[in-house]
C-alpha cells in the first residue's frame, strides 16, 4: 500500500493513515484554536516495556516537498520486514501543513495565528501525549530539510525527550541561499493585491506558481542543474510546479514567516541526544561547509556524514548504499 498525500507526498509502504482531533491547541503567542486536526501515519511494530510503554517509536518529519526527498524514497528503512518489526514509525503532519491544522484548512487564511518552530514541536508533542499516552520517551526523531529544523528545535527545547536524532540537509539557522529564497517569497506575497481579498483569485494562484519555481532549484544539486539539458530541466520544473499548485498561498505565507524566524544560535548546544547529521554535497538549500560541518562542534555527541551524490535527483537511479549503511549502523547501536 502506498500513501501519497498532497502537501507532503510521503511515499512509504505498509502504513496506517489517520486523523486525530485535539480539543484545543495554544500557540506561544497565547492564541488558542479549538477542534484542531492532526493527520498522521504509523508503520512498523511497537515494542513495550514491562509497564506497557512503547519504547521504539521513531518520529519522522519530512521536507516541504516530499517527493524530492531522500527519506521519502528510503523504503529500506520500513520495507524490510526485519527492520520494520524493530521500529514503530510515526509521521505527524506539522502545524501549518494542509493535511493538519493550517490557514487554508481552518478557513482562517490570513487571520491564522503566527506560529514558530517551537509551536510546531508543541503541536506534535501534544498529539503524541493525547494519542499515544504510553510513549514516555521517543526512541528517535528523523528530519529532513525543514523537517530537520523541527528535529533540531525539538532536541534544543526538550533535550530529554529522545535518545537519538537524525537530520538530513538541515541547519540550526536560516542563512545564505535559504534566507534569500525566503525573503523573495515574502516579497512576492507582499506584492499580491489579492492577499487580503475574500476571493482566492487567479493572481494568488500565479503567485504560488512563481514561488514554486523559485523553490524548485533548491531541491537539486549544482551538478544536476549544470549537467541537465533544458528539456530535462523543463520536465523537472513542470512536475514540481504541478505538485506545488495544490498548495495554498496562505499556507506558504505562514510557513515562510516561520522559516524566516528560525534561528537556534545559542541553543543548538542544548541537544543531548546522540545525533547523526547528514549533508548532501552540492545541495543548494544546505551548504555543507557553512551549515553542516560546524554542527560537529556545536552538538556534543554528534557524527557528521557527507554524502557525494552523482546527480542527486529521484528520476535516475543513484547508489545510496553508503548512506543507507550509515543510517542502519547508526540506528543499530541502540538496543530496543
Amino acid at each position: 500500500m502506498i500513501i501519497n498525500h498532497i502537501g507532503c507526498d510521503i511515499i512509504i509502504y505498509n502504513v496506517e493513515y489517520g486523523k486525530f482531533i485535539m480539543e484545543s491547541f495554544e500557540f506561544e503567542s497565547g492564541r488558542v484554536l479549538e477542534d484542531v486536526v492532526v493527520s498522521y501515519f504509523i508503520s512498523g511494530t511497537p515494542k513495550y516495556d514491562d509497564d506497557g510503554n512503547i519504547i521504539n517509536a521513531i518520529v519522522y518529519s519530512p521536507t516541504l516537498q516530499g517527493q524530492y526527498s531522500f527519506f521519502s524514497e528510503y523504503r529500506g528503512l520500513v520495507e524490510n520486514n526485519e527492520v520494520r518489526d524493530d521500529y514503530f514509525f510515526i509521521g505527524i503532519f506539522s502545524l501549518g501543513n494542509p493535511e493538519s491544522c493550517s490557514p487554508s484548512t481552518t478557513d482562517l487564511r490570513y487571520n491564522f495565528p503566527e506560529y514558530t518552530f517551537k509551536d510546531r514541536i508543541n503541536f506534535k508533542k501534544q498529539f503524541l501525549t493525547e494519542k499515544f499516552d504510553n510513549i514516555k520517551k521517543i526512541f528517535g526523531i528523523i528530519g529532513e530539510g525543514v523537517g530537520g529544523y523541527e528535529t533540531f528545535t525539538w532536541g534544543c527545547e526538550y533535550p530529554d525527550d529522545m535518545e537519538f536524532l537524525i537530520v538530513l540537509n538541515g541547519s540550526y539557522r536560516v542563512s545564505g541561499y535559504n534566507y534569500i529564497i525566503a525573503k523573495c517569497i515574502e516579497g512576492i506575497i507582499d506584492t499580491s493585491d489579492d492577499y487580503y481579498s475574500d476571493i482566492y483569485g487567479t493572481s494568488l494562484s500565479k503567485a504560488v506558481e512563481t514561488i514554486s519555481r523559485l523553490i524548485f532549484v533548491g531541491y537539486f544539486s549544482k551538478n544536476l542543474l549544470e549537467n541537465s539539458s533544458s528539456d530535462e530541466l523543463d520536465m523537472f520544473l513542470e512536475d514540481y510546479v504541478d505538485d506545488a499548485l495544490s498548495m495554498d498561498i496562505y499556507d506558504f505565507k505562514f510557513r515562510n514567516d516561520c522559516i524566516l524566524k528560525y534561528n537556534l544560535e545559542g541553543k543548538i548546544s542544548n541537544i543531548k541526544a546522540k545525533s547523526l547529521i547528514i549533508g548532501m554535497e552540492g545541495y543548494l538549500l544546505n551548504n555543507v561547509e557553512t551549515q553542516v560541518l560546524p554542527l560537529g562542534d556545536l552538538i556534543e555527541d554528534s557524527k557528521i556524514f557527507v554524502f557525494h551524490p552523482k546527480r542527486y535527483n529521484y528520476y535516475d537511479d543513484e547508489d545510496y548504499s553508503e548512506l543507507i549503511f550509515e543510517l542502519h549502523s547508526f540506528i543499530g547501536q541502540f538496543e530496543k
